[in-house]
């Protein structure tokens, strides 16, 4: 931080938070004081300086970048401007470029990989073309046209492919086999967004998927112990996902003998957690806003609070019902 002071008898001076607490501890007085952008600041200084050396005609090419840096850190310490952004703006000043305001930038469109798009999609396939567009840092139409090149549409909210294999699933009575509603266990992620204008990209750490399926193991261990009493196996239901497909997670989950439900690609119309639990959920965010990751956190958990285990358990329950609808419409998707 940079502060603007000035004082009746004495000219306008800039201080940073060393310099002013100096300042306090010998209650010096002004009359005004303005809280400066360091970044903005020290931009402006430095440009002023070396104008200053132009028109001093000690002539640019007789002081480097490097000596230039050198004499920022002598007078402003740790907030000089870093030898790079030093280095460039002594390229500009060579130039006879000597604009204090930063220019618009033309050329071409910020490019992304595909898998970039691929692994939002995997997080969250229901985004807007806007929420993709904010966290790529492009426009909605360079996200359209690319969705197009992998041959992406919208089914139900989702982002899914064009050319989907015939949902034709596992036959009714192979499902049947795994149906039993007790040793199901499922779980999906939903994005809760809050007001945060300094948003950022947050990819998936690799593995982070396994470390939570070890918690999931540790939880079944302790709260339903008849498990291992009964030699009873774990299903699991969970959808196609890269970090669910990983081999880390699959050799993870042989050696847990835990049986993996099987799942089309691209259904979240035939799992619980998307047609259930994140349905009745998103009633209930409706217009509703939150200010932080806590305030979003803490209406989350005293929502899932506030659900019996009837609730739960109902959308363990209907599955049968799902699977049936899609093989008697041939794979079709519904709400």
């Amino acid at each position: 931080v940079v502060y603007k002071i000035s004082c009746h008898d004495c000219d306008a001076t800039y201080v940073n938070q060393t310099k002013r607490n100096a300042l306090d501890a010998h209650n010096f007085k002004w009359d005004d004081v303005k809280i400066l952008d360091s970044e903005s600041f020290y931009k402006k200084r430095l440009t002023s300086e070396m104008i200053h050396i132009k028109k001093q005609e000690h002539g640019l090419n007789k002081k480097s970048a490097a000596e230039a840096h050198r004499i920022l850190v002598q007078t402003y310490g740790d907030n000089a401007l870093s030898d790079t952004t030093c280095r460039d703006w002594f390229r500009r000043f060579k130039n006879n470029d000597f604009e204090l305001e930063d220019k618009e930038r033309s050329g071409a469109p910020k490019k992304f990989q595909d898998k970039e798009l691929e692994q939002l999609l995997d997080e969250d396939p229901s985004q807007t073309l806007s929420e993709l567009g904010k966290i790529l840092q492009v426009d909605e139409s360079t996200v359209s046209k690319r969705l197009k090149g992998l041959g992406m549409i919208q089914k139900q909210g989702h982002w899914v492919p064009y050319e989907l294999q015939p949902r034709t699933t596992a036959s009714t009575a192979e499902k049947k086999r795994f149906f039993a509603s007790h040793r199901i266990v499922t779980g999906d992620e939903k994005w809760i967004h809050y007001d945060n204008p300094k948003r950022r990209k947050s990819w998936g750490k690799p593995g982070r998927y396994r470390l939570q399926l070890m918690r999931l193991s540790r939880a079944l261990k302790e709260k339903r112990p008849l498990y291992a009493q009964r030699h009873d196996k774990v299903i699991l239901l969970h959808d196609n996902a890269r970090p669910h497909v990983a081999k880390p997670v699959k050799t993870y989950l042989e050696t847990l003998k835990w049986e993996v439900l099987p799942h089309p690609p691209y259904s979240p119309d035939i799992a619980p957690s998307n047609f259930h639990l994140f349905r009745s959920m998103a009633h209930c965010l409706a217009d509703r806003r939150f200010h932080s990751y806590e305030e979003a956190q803490k209406w989350i958990d005293s929502w899932i609070a506030s659900k019996d285990m009837s609730f739960f358990r109902r959308g363990i329950h209907v599955l049968p019902e799902r699977w049936e609808k899609v093989v008697s419409s041939d794979g079709q998707y519904f709400k």
